[in-house]
């Protein structure tokens, strides 16, 4: 009760949306004058942006960088709006304030409606009045996180709104102040100029336009635009490339010293008999602390010492007699073997929870001229971010300090609050660098146990690392899938029905339950992360029902990057391609048959094919003896991408030589963050589709490091070219759209190259 309560002080209010309801319009988010703390003469214009004294602009940064680029795409739309170089836009930490909340990402969360729905210019009203309604529940929670690919969008209007309301005060300031029609002014890289010769920078303008009303606002059209859709360089790269960057496991306050974590190896178990003699016989070794459970960790023992040296030896000499969870140990291939059961059961009987129908199945069917049902196979999956799981935090004189890599500051906050037994307002939290995310740091279980093991330390503060052994062994992992795909085609080899039953663990109930459970209920609501990328196809087929039987199997599952449509894109993909086979069609021809209703899907899917040189397309480019193309289309955070994959085979495994992204993201800000992001999730996926699974037995996770969780090397990676659909629409999202397509592209590939069809990950011929 106690971590509810602080939950719902920390999260913007939202008790009162139990009893009341809150007004908090759009526009309310800009915040006031008086939002931002301000210092050395520095002047706050709205929630968003302060002046410095030199004219430089600070911008509010409620987003967590985890190489995603996301502070440089959100410092252009600022510089952009204010007409400054982009190097004279800092970003800053933003304060605890619900007006930082993630709004984008929670409207998208909305498990009700099928694209057709929702697409802009066409929406529903049922669509409509249901986004209007979570969008203004989002603003009252105010849950700032970073993830769902949906920075950019959530920050499109506002902050291009923050920074134009905030040039338009300026520009009153020296109207006001010269006594000149503001129309008549210029603004040329943050200083503001008359035909008369006055002029004067931000800096000078910033405490009149403070007290300016801004009058009409307007946000420059793209017509005007110098910045937006530009390559500029990144903000972070000088850091990061000389080193000053900090990320978690860089930070240093005094008297810090290190912590190292061992947890029970079965899933769910728990600590019997502890001997600490052994580690506190060591040198360096300080203190052994027992730990409970926080957001969801397993029962673990952390040992301090002088350095993490010192700490990983003596966690590594406590004996301990661990338990099993009463329940038994878990069985990964159980688990999976009862998915298929429960999948082909839901398929025939007609059960799980219908995400999206259409017209009259079963009437296809029974008129169709052939059938074809398949089913695929995807396995867990670990984060393995490079940076280790870490956090550095403090406790002393009541109040507490945190660092963290997190990409969930108010859910770090809170839960330091709860283990520290001390108020909101008491705990600081400062977000560092990530060194990858990809969903696991969307998890605080780190940082409880190392606001725990604080506690001990008598006011110093204590950084607690993981090794790589108990990072890939304690994660919440990508939930392990299995779908039952079934087709109808006609004589033409036309498909006229398609049924799918997908079977897996949900996602988002078990994460609000350890990390707000505030907002988790008795019964788990529908959880659009099972079903994305089946149900919300853009395929033009009369007939559907897309389903999906949500299951509990008691592994801890979290979102990975691209969450549902990791898998669920390969289900899909693959099977459209046999069934491309099965009518003796060209797969690329098979798609854009069925994309008629769906021109963005097909201008994309057509210039990956121009690019890749597909027969038929463009100039055609002749492959190298003993290579094979693949193809596939997907949608996933507002975005579409097709790729072609180029594969042979090398010792007897496959090896990818090429990869072509076309992408229609919406509004492009920065080209360059864009390619880097395509290539990232292209690695990321080719590393899963090739190698990456974990097992589980008697509860124990097999995988431990990299030689038996292996990653894709530099010397493996591919040549990967993208190529950007031109839009006017609002952006849509860019860190995970690439990694959906790859999996089924080559495995579509593979199949061309061997006549085998692979049908489970991770692909093996």
């Amino acid at each position: 009760m106690k971590r509810r309560s602080l939950l719902l002080s920390g999260l913007g209010g939202a008790g009162a949306l139990i009893v009341g309801w809150g007004l908090l319009p759009p526009r309310g988010r800009l915040g006031g004058v008086d939002t931002l703390p301000v210092k050395d003469g520095e002047v706050g214009l709205n929630g968003w942006i302060k002046i410095a004294g030199d004219g430089s602009v600070l911008l509010a940064m409620n987003r967590s960088e985890m190489g995603q680029g996301v502070h440089t795409a959100l410092a252009m739309l600022v510089a952009e709006e204010l007409d400054v170089p982009l190097a004279r836009v800092r970003v800053i930490a933003a304060p605890n304030d619900r007006l930082y909340g993630n709004v984008a990402a929670m409207v998208a969360s909305v498990p009700w409606f099928h694209p057709s729905e929702t697409e802009s210019g066409h929406e529903s009203n049922a669509a409509k009045s249901t986004q209007w309604v979570v969008a203004k529940v989002a603003r009252e929670l105010g849950i700032n996180l970073t993830g769902d690919s949906s920075s950019v969008a959530d920050a499109w209007d506002v902050l291009r709104l923050a920074a134009a309301t905030a040039r338009a005060q300026l520009l009153g300031a020296a109207s006001l102040t010269w006594k000149q029609p503001a129309s008549e002014l210029t603004v040329k890289d943050g200083v503001v100029g008359h035909a008369s010769g006055a002029s004067a920078h931000y800096g000078e303008l910033a405490r009149i336009a403070a007290a300016t009303p801004s009058g009409a606002v307007r946000v420059k059209s793209p017509s005007e635009w110098k910045l937006i859709g530009t390559p500029a360089p990144r903000i972070d790269l000088v850091a990061k490339t000389n080193g000053s960057a900090i990320f978690g496991i860089d930070v240093r306050p005094d008297g810090l010293v290190y912590a190292a974590i061992r947890h029970c190896p079965m899933i769910g178990g728990s600590a019997g008999a502890v001997d600490v003699a052994p580690a506190m016989k060591l040198s360096g070794v300080e203190r052994v602390v027992r730990l409970g459970l926080y957001a969801g960790s397993t029962a673990a023992l952390a040992v301090v010492g002088r350095t993490w040296w010192h700490a990983r030896q003596g966690a590594a000499a406590i004996v301990v007699d661990w338990q099993q969870r009463p329940a038994g140990g878990l069985e990964s291939r159980t688990i999976v073997e009862g998915l298929e059961r429960i999948a082909k059961d839901a398929a025939r009987s007609g059960g799980g929870f219908v995400f999206h129908s259409r017209g009259d199945v079963a009437a296809a069917e029974a008129k169709a001229a052939t059938h074809v049902e398949r089913t695929y196979r995807a396995p867990y999956l670990a984060h393995a971010t490079m940076e280790p799981i870490n956090c550095t935090a403090k406790v002393a004189g009541g109040k507490v300090e945190v660092w963290a890599s997190t990409q969930v500051p108010g859910l770090a906050r809170a839960v330091a609050a709860e283990v520290a037994g001390v108020g909101l307002d008491d705990v600081t939290v400062h977000v560092t660098y990530l060194g990858g995310g990809f969903g696991r740091r969307l998890e605080v279980d780190a940082v409880g146990q190392a606001v725990r093991i604080a506690i001990e330390c008598g006011g110093r503060p204590v950084q607690l690392v993981w090794s790589r052994e108990e990072d890939i062994t304690h994660d919440f992992y990508r939930p392990a899938g299995v779908a039952v795909l079934g087709a109808s085609l006609d004589a033409d080899g036309r498909l006229v029905a398609l049924r799918i039953t997908s079977a897996g663990d949900a996602i988002t109930p078990r994460w609000m339950e350890r990390d707000i459970p505030v907002l988790a209920g008795p019964v788990d609501t529908p959880d659009k992360t099972a079903s994305e990328g089946l149900f919300d196809q853009p395929y033009g087929i009369a007939n559907q029902r897309i389903a999906h039987v949500a299951t509990k199997s008691g592994v801890p599952i979290g979102y990975w990057r691209s969450v549902g449509h990791s898998h669920n894109a390969f289900f899909n993909e693959c099977f459209l391609d046999e069934l491309a086979d099965e009518a003796k069609q060209d797969p690329l021809a098979y798609r854009l048959a069925l994309l008629d209703e769906a021109p963005r899907h097909r201008a994309v899917l057509l210039l990956a094919a121009l690019h890749a040189g597909w027969p038929g397309h463009g100039a055609q480019a002749p492959l190298a003896a003993g290579r094979a193309r693949g193809v596939a289309l997907h949608e996933s955070f507002g975005s579409i991408v097709a790729q072609v994959v180029e594969v042979s085979i090398e010792g007897g495994r496959p090896r990818v030589h090429r990869v072509v992204c076309a992408a229609d993201i919406g509004t492009v800000v920065n080209p360059g963050i864009v390619a880097q992001q395509m290539e990232s999730a292209v690695i990321f996926g080719l590393s899963a589709a090739l190698y990456s699974r974990v097992d589980i037995e008697g509860g124990v996770v097999q995988q431990t490091n990299f030689p038996n969780y292996p990653v894709l090397r530099m010397a493996e990676s591919p040549v990967i070219e993208t190529y950007l659909v031109e839009s006017s629409r609002s952006p849509g999202g860019v860190g995970e759209i690439g990694t959906p397509p790859l999996a089924p592209a080559l495995a579509n590939a593979l199949f061309v190259l061997t006549g085998k069809r692979l049908r489970e990950l991770p692909l093996a011929l």
